[in-house]
C-alpha cells in the first residue's frame, strides 16, 4: 500500500519533531523541512530530511515536484530584537509556500498560528478573523493567516498556546525553570502573576491529526489549547518543588509592555469538529516533562 506524504514544515523543532513521530507511527511518509540539521535527540532514520529557506523561494522551489498531500506548516521563528527577519520569515515564508503548494495535489494545508494574533483581545478567545496583535510576532502570524485566507489552497488554521512536553528547546519557559532548578541555580523570573494555557505535546499531535483527517475542517480556524489557565507562578513554584532545588527570584524581571495577564482561548469549536479535548492535565504533564529533562541534562 502506498504511504501518504507529509512535509512538515520546521520539522526539526519541538513541535515538527513530535508531529514527524507521530505521523511516522501512522504510517505516513514523512518529509522534513528545516535550516538546520535535527538536534541528536530529534532524529529519525524514518524521516526523509530537506534544508531550505522559506523567506528564499528558491531555496524552496524543488519542493514542488514532490507532490506531497499534506503540509503541516509549524516554522516558528521569533526574535523581538530583529523585528524585520521575524516578520520576514513568516510572511514572505507563507507567500512562497502558498506559490509552490497551492495546486491540485495538496489536500490539506495546516498552518500553525498563534495566540499572540488576538493581541490585547479579552479571553476566552474565540476563532476571530479580525486580528489585533500588539507584538511583532503576533503581526508576523498575522500577515501569514491574511495570505492563507485570500488563497485558493484547502487550509486550515490552528492557533496553538504554550504547547509544552519532552525535547523542546531550553530558552523556552518551562524547560529554562526545569533546567536551572536542577542545575541548582538562582534563576530570574517576573512576578509570575500572569496565567497563561499550557498544552501538553501529545494532545496537541493528536488535535492536528484529526483535524487534517477530517474534510469538514477544510477553510476553519481552531483555536488549540487546554482551554484553562494556570498562574505561572505556581507553576514555577511546583517544578521547585518537584526537583527540591533551585531558587527563583520572583520580580527580578520586569514584564513587557505589551504583555497580557491572562491568557487562553475557547476551544469549543475544535471539540465540536473532532471530538477532541485535552487528555493531559498540567500536573501530570510537568511530571513527564521534568522526568525527560532529568534524564537528558
Amino acid at each position: 500500500m502506498k504511504k501518504i506524504k507529509i512535509l512538515i514544515i520546521g520539522g526539526t523543532g519541538f513541535l515538527g519533531f513530535h508531529l514527524s513521530k507521530f505521523f511516522i507511527k501512522k504510517k505516513y511518509k514523512v518529509f522534513s523541512l528545516s535550516k538546520n540539521n535535527p538536534k541528536s535527540l530529534r532524529y529519525d532514520k524514518n524521516i526523509k530530511y530537506f534544508y531550505g529557506d522559506i523567506s528564499k523561494y528558491h531555496s524552496i522551489k524543488f519542493l514542488k515536484k514532490y507532490n506531497f498531500e499534506y503540509i503541516i506548516n509549524c516554522s516558528g521563528y521569533v526574535d523581538h530584537k530583529n523585528k524585520i527577519k521575524t516578520f520576514k520569515i513568516h510572511s514572505k515564508g507563507c507567500k512562497n509556500l502558498l506559490k509552490i503548494f497551492t495546486n491540485e495535489k495538496t489536500k490539506s494545508f495546516l498552518h500553525i498560528g498563534s495566540s499572540a494574533e488576538y493581541g490585547k483581545l479579552p479571553s476566552p478567545h474565540k476563532e476571530f478573523k479580525k486580528f489585533n496583535a500588539a507584538d511583532i510576532y503576533g503581526r508576523a502570524k498575522t500577515s501569514a493567516t491574511t495570505q492563507i485566507l485570500k488563497s485558493e489552497i484547502p487550509y486550515i488554521i490552528v492557533r496553538a498556546y504554550q504547547v509544552y512536553g519532552p525535547n523542546q528547546d531550553n530558552n523556552r519557559f518551562l524547560p529554562f525553570v526545569i533546567n536551572s532548578c536542577l542545575n541548582d541555580e538562582s534563576f530570574p523570573c517576573t512576578t509570575g502573576i500572569q496565567l497563561r494555557d499550557f498544552l501538553y505535546v501529545d494532545d496537541f499531535v493528536k488535535a492536528i491529526y484529526l483535524l487534517i483527517k477530517d474534510k469538514k475542517c477544510t477553510g476553519e480556524i481552531f483555536n488549540l489549547g487546554y482551554g484553562k489557565s494556570t498562574k505561572l507562578k505556581s507553576l514555577i513554584k511546583k517544578i521547585n518543588s518537584h526537583i527540591k532545588k533551585g531558587s527563583p527570584k520572583f520580580g527580578s524581571i520586569k514584564m513587557r509592555s505589551a504583555e497580557q495577564k491572562n491568557v487562553f482561548p475557547s476551544i469549543k469549536k475544535i471539540k465540536k469538529f473532532v471530538s477532541w479535548k485535552p487528555k493531559i492535565n498540567i500536573n501530570k504533564g510537568l511530571k513527564k516533562t521534568i522526568n525527560f529533562y532529568e534524564m537528558n541534562t
